[in-house]
């Protein structure tokens, strides 16, 4: 049997930046959401707000090593089956890389340690402080990952010598002309998918009776984030769009499935495009369309696939679909937020079981709109792995084929059983809901510094 092994590198790589993005893009919001929670406790003083910080801290903990262990696998494929990858182009991809781990990771290790352990031992603004820079971590390393990835995207601040690149210039090479909108895209997108694996748990609280405090209050954090956040996803989303336009207008003819550049593009709700015809099949558009939205006139032209020979144009179906299940999943959380504002505002957001029901089981949205996400992104820079620097083709290792298919086989049996088993805990922790610290664990302060001074006086009047 013939094993492509250029073909396998990349589904090997595919597979497990798919796994690994799940992680990071739950993580960086829910480090949001404990942060929050954790200054609205110092404030008020109200336990709650604790209890819920340390139930959703505990979760985060095994969310934020599975996503560990998931991304020491890709660093190590960079040198196993893309090592000329890391010749041609690694003076400036490794740096940025470094930082991530120099600047965001140890950042994160360290105070997630004090967030883990240090109820009973820090007093409580240093607690919530912690929540807050492992916060500013994660925001940090989707930094320096964004630009790195930018970069591949949009390579800028660089010179070549002997088909190796050398940074030129750092702040053009981090800043690169598409960073600044997939950095705003990717941020927004993981705190919605936060938002609503939040909303989901609370729904499930309230159906169940169970908690009923605790889920009210996740229900109206989750509504006030996700009801501006989801609009504001759609603008940063066509920005981002504009920006791939002017820089990779081929990627955006294949999320049309635009062929023809001399005639206005239609936005195809469903299609199929036939890569061998250069045709759409089963089309339902809407005429002009994609000119609206692309160049904000109805008779707008912009390049189509047919613009390139074949061997240049990415595979047309897969980002085409893959942009479709992000907009689709996109226009579900406007709705889903708007409408679940609309109940709040009339005070029956906690009485409207439909929507309960429905919300309860739609934890999974944000994680697919992701994927769908990344997907568009890197299929559609293809055949470059490096934009008009580096082809996919040229940046794989002399690995035979045959070995890579054999350790993707292991990668799935593998991330398969850490998979199920970090799921099943998180279930576990979920079903266990936000019960409060033992005695001994709040035994050394008192949720609000006020009351435990007064508690201190109290005492102290006693023993006179």
């Amino acid at each position: 049997m013939d094993f492509d092994p250029v073909l396998l590198a990349r589904l090997q790589f595919a597979f497990t930046i798919i796994f690994h993005i799940i992680f990071p893009s739950f993580t960086i919001g829910l480090s949001a959401y404990i942060a929050t929670l954790g200054a609205m406790w110092i404030r008020s003083g109200n336990d709650r707000y604790q209890h819920l910080m340390r139930f959703w801290t505990k979760i985060f903990a095994v969310s934020f090593a599975m996503g560990v262990v998931s991304g020491i696998v890709l660093s190590y494929q960079f040198g196993t089956n893309w090592s000329r990858f890391s010749v041609a182009v690694g003076n400036v991809i490794g740096p940025l890389i470094g930082y991530e781990v120099l600047s965001a990771f140890f950042l994160e290790a360290t105070f997630l340690g004090v967030l883990l352990f240090g109820i009973n031992r820090v007093p409580p603004w240093l607690y919530v402080l912690s929540a807050a820079i492992v916060a500013i971590g994660t925001a940090i390393s989707a930094f320096w990952i964004l630009s790195a990835n930018s970069w591949m995207q949009t390579p800028n601040g660089h010179e070549l010598r002997g088909g190796i690149a050398y940074p030129a210039d750092w702040l053009a090479v981090i800043f690169n002309p598409s960073f600044p909108y997939r950095f705003a895209h990717m941020l927004n997108a993981a705190y919605l998918t936060t938002g609503f694996v939040v909303l989901a748990v609370g729904a499930r609280y309230l159906i169940a009776g169970r908690y009923i405090e605790e889920g009210r209050t996740m229900l109206r954090m989750a509504i006030g984030l996700t009801a501006i956040l989801a609009p504001l996803q759609l603008f940063l989303g066509d920005q981002h769009g504009l920006n791939t336009l002017k820089h990779q207008p081929i990627k955006v003819a294949a999320m049309e499935a635009h062929w023809d550049g001399s005639k206005p593009g239609d936005f195809h709700i469903f299609a199929w495009p036939d890569e061998k015809t250069a045709e759409n099949r089963f089309a339902i558009s809407i005429p002009h369309g994609s000119s609206l939205i692309l160049t904000h006139h109805m008779n707008g032209l912009f390049p189509g696939l047919n613009s390139v020979s074949a061997s240049e144009r990415p595979p047309v179906v897969i980002v085409f679909f893959g942009f479709r299940i992000m907009l689709a999943i996109g226009f579900f959380m406007i709705t889903a937020a708007l409408f679940g504002a609309f109940l709040w505002w009339r005070g029956t957001l906690f009485d409207t079981r439909w929507y309960l029901q429905l919300m309860a089981q739609c934890w999974w949205v944000g994680f697919v709109a992701v994927i769908a996400g990344w997907v568009v992104t890197e299929s559609g820079r293809q055949p470059w792995i490096v934009q008009g620097v580096l082809r996919t083709a040229d940046a794989t290792s002399p690995v035979p084929g045959a070995t890579i298919a054999g350790t993707l086989v292991l990668f799935v049996i593998a991330y398969g059983v850490v998979f199920s088993f970090g799921i099943y805990y998180i279930n576990r922790l979920i079903a266990q809901g936000p019960t409060g610290p033992t005695a001994e664990e709040t035994g050394h302060f008192s949720a609000n510094p006020i009351s435990a001074a007064h508690e201190a006086g109290r005492t102290a009047v006693g023993r006179t």
